[in-house]
């Protein structure tokens, strides 16, 4: 049986973050004070499989990507991720890269092959400001090594105007001689992270940016992704932009969620949750609870009204109390 909402869209990709913690303090994911969970309340490594094996051999899930927080903070990280490659997936994880030094090649032999990296500046100092730490030499260096594993690497930034949007033509060029593929992301509303909209980089204006300086090429884009992807003429890799504020790609995504202590989500921006962890552990059926879930499923951004400067505030007091490194990205 296959995942699909009122609109008869199929769900295929599942996102499983496997720990609400992070390293790193990003400006616009995680909240000043943050509160994290007790180890019993998270999704075992066992749980993660269980969960994940019904999600795809039930309803047909194609990709897995395991996120956070910051999956590589959790122990047995390799061993999850060992457990995900043995399903019949597309498997990617996502990481700020300050600790994949620690794990790269293990996490290669267990069978990863694609991985999203988090970077937002190229400057050492702009880092230090934007994560409350050092480590911006080994996450480049990190980048780097993944790229020299034969990994496919995505590095996303996400641009802020005022902050990095300045930097935008030097990510680019890390699409040059690379086969890596870079996305800008516009900034997004969350619990915590002061979002406005007078802050967001649109996608026309990063278009405009990188067009001014290179002759680009659209691509063709997964009619269930949601990037809008380019290449510069001649270059190695590609770039692409996530314009989830200024033209929502709600009706063709297929992401569905689970968050560390196993509550799913049909949305990134959902304010409404399902319990799969405390049943699973009841030792329920789930499949009630998970096509439930799916079909509550809002036409756009989990119900809320369109990012527009007018409904700004009304957007802000609408939001999942949930900051991003909690849901799972």
């Amino acid at each position: 049986m296959e995942l699909t909402d009122q609109h008869q869209r199929t769900h295929r990709s599942l996102r499983i973050s496997i720990v609400d913690k992070c390293d790193l303090r990003c400006t616009y994911c995680m909240p000043e004070e943050q509160q994290f969970l007790h180890r019993s309340k998270l999704m075992t490594r066992e749980e993660v499989r269980t969960l994940a094996t019904l999600f795809v051999e039930r309803y047909g899930i194609t990709k897995v990507r395991l996120t956070g927080g910051e999956p590589l903070v959790r122990p047995d990280v390799v061993d999850i991720v060992r457990d995900m490659a043995a399903l019949p997936v597309k498997l990617g994880l996502s990481t700020n890269g300050t600790r994949l030094h620690l794990f790269l090649d293990q996490l290669v032999a267990a069978g990863l092959k694609h991985l999203n990296i988090s970077l937002d500046t190229f400057a050492a100092d702009r880092f230090k400001k934007l994560s409350r730490r050092e480590g911006h030499a080994q996450v480049m260096a990190n980048i780097e090594a993944a790229i020299a594993k034969g990994l496919h690497v995505k590095v996303n930034m996400v641009v802020m105007r005022g902050v990095n949007e300045d930097e935008l033509l030097r990510f680019v060029e890390l699409t040059r001689e690379r086969n890596v593929h870079v996305r800008f992301i516009e900034f997004m509303p969350f619990a915590g992270n002061h979002w406005g909209r007078g802050q967001v980089y649109t996608y026309a204006e990063m278009l405009g940016r990188i067009g001014s300086a290179h002759a680009i090429e659209k691509l063709d884009d997964d009619p269930h992704g949601t990037a809008k992807t380019y290449r510069v003429k001649g270059w190695k890799g590609t770039f692409a932009v996530i314009s989830t504020v200024t033209e929502p790609f709600c009706g063709g995504c297929d992401r569905l969620r689970l968050t560390a202590e196993g509550k799913m989500r049909n949305c990134l921006f959902a304010r409404e949750e399902t319990d799969l962890l405390t049943a699973l552990r009841r030792g329920d059926d789930l499949s009630e609870l998970i096509v439930a879930n799916v079909r509550a499923k809002h036409k756009m951004l989990g119900g809320l009204p369109p990012f527009q400067p007018d409904t700004q505030q009304e957007v802000l007091h609408g939001l999942s109390e949930r900051p991003m490194v909690a849901i799972g990205g």
